[in-house]
């Protein structure tokens, strides 16, 4: 098995000159561990297992553990008011939101970057530089004021501005900074030492720079293209080696009791393609059968595909600094184990 899935990888690493990190275990250990690329193409210095790479949106499973510990805990529930846990001036939005449709993205508050009518994420520098945004609140001025996309609950729009929202309940509810809260409660818990909300100007040692890649053959760092630290609805940095460190904990309900943890990977609404999405999570189903709990992150000059497959006990990351691979390092395997 080991031999045949890792050419397979490889091949496609290959042919997409792919950068960046792969890992995939099952509850014997590890099954496949590949490197390749640069964390920095300038010095040559090349890209190992335990470098560290942006993930972009696939941390807001990190956000949703979070509010779900909160829950936990009895300090809110999910279907408290957004109105009665957050003091914020938003004039436009509907007194009806929930903590609920935040996670699953059916509250229909305005998206600071809307994919419906706009593809290009720097576009939203042009009157907001990147380097201002520090904190969660920075993010407020880019959507506080807007109207509502639609009624809470009727129906599914990702939507990165809400969860936004929800790292400012958490900061509300725990009285804790929301990157000092995830740092504290699920980082240290899951034993991932080597993860953080690293800010573009104070990068630590063997973090990878992310590359945007020109037609012609040019390239530049992301450094300039994202907020300059990552918030609650994604910019953490992680090792493979510690989001497979997540994943057992999550799974194993070392973050959440068994009932929470359960609760989380509930596919609760369904997008225009098919797919499901619970707490934080995307979901694949075979035949109403889950195939996969899977989390992705997609930015400038990141690439990041990761998941839990229930059938098979494999557990699968793909970190990139590139912008393509993810997927179908992914798809490759789902091929083979389907096969």
């Amino acid at each position: 098995m080991d031999e045949i899935l890792n050419k397979k990888l490889k091949n496609v690493q290959e042919e997409l000159k792919f950068s960046g990190t792969v890992l995939i275990s099952d509850q014997q250990g590890v099954i496949v561990e590949q490197k390749a690329g640069f964390a920095n193409r300038s010095d040559q210095i090349r890209n190992e297992m335990n470098t560290r790479f942006g993930i972009a949106s696939g941390c807001k499973i990190f956000t949703a553990v979070a509010i779900c510990q909160l829950v936990q805990a009895g300090k809110l529930s999910f279907e408290t008011n957004l109105k009665d846990c957050l003091d914020i001036e938003v004039t436009q939005f509907s007194a009806d939101i929930t903590i609920h449709q935040l996670l699953t993205h059916t509250s229909g508050v305005p998206d600071y970057f809307d994919e419906e009518v706009m593809d290009d994420f720097e576009e939203l520098w042009e009157k907001t530089p990147m380097y201002l945004l520090h904190r969660l609140r920075d993010f407020l001025p880019l959507f506080q004021h807007e109207e509502m996309k639609f009624q809470p609950g009727e129906r599914f729009h990702y939507n990165n501005a809400g969860y936004i929202l929800l790292g400012l309940v958490i900061e509300s509810v725990s009285d804790q900074e929301y990157h000092a809260y995830v740092e504290e409660h699920i980082f240290a818990k899951a034993g991932m030492h080597d993860s953080g909300y690293f800010s573009f100007d104070a990068l630590p040692g063997r973090t990878a720079l992310g590359y945007i890649d020109g037609p012609d053959g040019s390239w530049r760092t992301n450094q300039y293209a994202l907020p300059v630290r990552g918030g609650s609805d994604g910019g953490a940095f992680v090792t493979a080696g510690d989001m497979n460190r997540f994943w057992e904990a999550l799974l194993t309900n070392q973050l959440l009791s068994e009932p929470m943890t359960e609760k989380l990977l509930v596919p609760y609404a369904q997008d225009e393609e098919g797919s499901w999405y619970g707490y934080g999570v995307w979901m694949e189903k075979r035949d109403e059968t889950i195939l996969v709990y899977h989390v992705m992150g997609y930015d400038p000059g990141v690439n990041f595909r990761s998941g839990y497959y229930p059938t098979f006990g494999i557990t699968a990351i793909v970190c990139s600094n590139g912008e393509e691979g993810a997927e179908e390092l992914m798809d490759a395997l789902e091929e083979y184990l389907m096969s």
